[in-house]
Formats: C-alpha cells, sequence, structure tokens
C-alpha cells in the first residue's frame, strides 16, 4: 500500500504536473477542444516547469503546493465521478447535501495526501504514450509511464471523459491500480459502520489530522 501511495503521489505530481492542477500553456477555461493526450502532456511539463524552478516547493512548502494545485490540477478533474465511482452503489442513498459533503472531503483529502510528492520531484522523467483512441471516442485512456534513475518504472494511465468544460480526469491507474477502486473498500467499511454520515465524518477528520501535520 505504501509503494501505491507513493506512486499515485508521483501520479499526480505528474498532472499538475497534475494529479491535477492545472493552469496550461493556454488558458484553462479554453481548452474544450484540445486533445486529451495534450491536455495531459501540457499540464504535466507546465507544472513540472514551475516545480523544477520553485525552491519553496522543492523545500517542502505545503501551503504553496496546495496552491498550486488548486489552480492547475483541480480545473481538469471530475471530482463529483469520481467520489461517486469511489463511493459506488451507496452513492444513491446519499442526500444532495451528503453528495456535496463527501466531494469536498474526498478532493481535499485527494490534494492533501498527495501534495507532497512535488516537493519530492527531483529528476522523474515522464514518458507520453500514443494515444489510441478515435476522434469521436469518450472515455478515453491517456497512458504516461513515470521513469527515474535507480527505480523500476512506474505506468501511470488517466481515464479522461468529454464534457462540455473540455476533457476531464475521473480516474488514475497506477500499476495497473485504480485510485477510485482503491478507496472503494474502505469507504464501503466506513459506510457500514456509520452510514453515509459516518464515512463523511471520518474523511472530514482524516483531513483536519492532515492540515494539523502539514502545518506543524
Amino acid at each position: 500500500m505504501k509503494k501505491l501511495l507513493q506512486s499515485l503521489g508521483q501520479s499526480l505530481t505528474a498532472l499538475i504536473a497534475a494529479f491535477c492542477v492545472l493552469t496550461l500553456a493556454s488558458s484553462a477555461h479554453a481548452a474544450p477542444d484540445i486533445a486529451p493526450d495534450e491536455l495531459v502532456k501540457q499540464v504535466t511539463n507546465d507544472v513540472l516547469g514551475i516545480v523544477r524552478a520553485d525552491k519553496a516547493i522543492q523545500a517542502g512548502d505545503t501551503a504553496k503546493v496546495i496552491a498550486l494545485v488548486d489552480e492547475k490540477v483541480l480545473p481538469h478533474f471530475d471530482f463529483r465521478r469520481m467520489t461517486m465511482l469511489a463511493v459506488g452503489r451507496d452513492w444513491r442513498s446519499a442526500s444532495p447535501e451528503q453528495q456535496n459533503r463527501l466531494i469536498d472531503a474526498f478532493r481535499t483529502l485527494l490534494v492533501r495526501t498527495y501534495s507532497n510528492a512535488l516537493t519530492q520531484y527531483r529528476d522523474q522523467v515522464i514518458d507520453f504514450k500514443p494515444l489510441r483512441a478515435g476522434a469521436a471516442d469518450t472515455p478515453v485512456t491517456v497512458r504516461t509511464e513515470v521513469r527515474q534513475s535507480g527505480a523500476q518504472a512506474v505506468g501511470i494511465d488517466y481515464a479522461l471523459e468529454k464534457t462540455p468544460q473540455g476533457w476531464k480526469v475521473f480516474d488514475v491507474v497506477v500499476a495497473g491500480v485504480s485510485l477510485v477502486t482503491n478507496y472503494r473498500g474502505s469507504f464501503g467499511d466506513e459506510i457500514l459502520k456509520g452510514g453515509i454520515d459516518g464515512l463523511i465524518n471520518s474523511l472530514e477528520t482524516k483531513n483536519k489530522s492532515l492540515a494539523a501535520q502539514q502545518q506543524g
């Protein structure tokens, strides 16, 4: 699990590189027509360029990393669909207010859990694979590989779907393991113990703990 989380961190690093940020060379709000593989590539290169040049991020400035993720990655992720997939069949039993709280809590959890990966970026190289999809295909999978000296390459795939606002990421698959599926088991356990509110409380408590650790 620890290795998976590290790999997921590297993947989201790439997307803020993404794992979710996103201010492309072209405006994030002007990207509906950009191809999904180009979106991932541009965002990744844009974010990694910022990380390489920012000494504060490299030194572990969590607040600056989170701000970078908020600005550059989050606009390109469909957190509603990600949360719905992670919660699974219990999503339908949640009220609209509960669904919104789940989305907010899950988004915060992902950002806080993986933002530190950006501070660990050094010499990783992202290899972007050719897109195997037709012009009308949706969803599509953009495949990449993270390479680092002295370590085995890690495959990272991004599942994207076309929306009126452009292509949005709704899942990240690292070494064959889906991020949303990985969370589904633990979410299901929390729901069995305390219902939807129990899951919300668990996520919000975890987020407060992570925030305190990062501020410390």
